[in-house]
């Protein structure tokens, strides 16, 4: 089963933008994501969408950051991806006449709801500020464990 990569991958790309003063194209950022451009170029859509990233043409053209990092949440960036699905499991029948079926549904259901609600409280408290400043010390420390 395929799961949704787009949150990870929105976040990667925007990690290497926030760590440049000038605009990335689709194709950098393709290269840093293993994707094709058009493929960034359609996600970047949704985040121009909701005003996290701006475009310009051209030939200095490109993808920058359009707010604070310190303002952004993953939860934001899931919405503006257009909710996708948190789990790739689920019912295997959604409206079942099986009455052993229909427990079965209740029991995961609830578990999944709340186990989403819990992943998108988590995903409301983590800014990309804060994923910024970790990528920051990882790098340092990489640096100077090669020195």
């Amino acid at each position: 089963m395929k799961r949704d990569s787009r949150l990870s991958s929105v976040l990667h790309a925007l990690l290497h933008m926030a760590e440049r003063d000038e605009p990335m194209t689709s194709d950098a950022l393709g290269l840093c994501l293993g994707t094709n451009p058009v493929v960034v170029r359609r996600t970047m859509g949704l985040l121009r969408e909701a005003g996290f990233v701006s475009s310009d043409r051209g030939h200095a053209g490109g993808w920058r950051i359009a707010v604070d990092l310190n303002t952004v949440t993953l939860r934001q960036l899931h919405e503006a991806l257009g909710e996708p699905a948190v789990f790739a499991i689920g019912s295997r029948n959604e409206h079942p006449e099986c009455l052993v079926e229909q427990a079965v549904n209740a029991a995961l259901d609830d578990a999944f709801a709340e186990a989403e609600a819990l992943l998108l409280q988590r995903f409301q408290n983590i800014t990309l500020a804060e994923l910024a400043a970790d990528f920051a010390r990882r790098h340092a420390a990489w640096r100077s464990s090669r020195s």
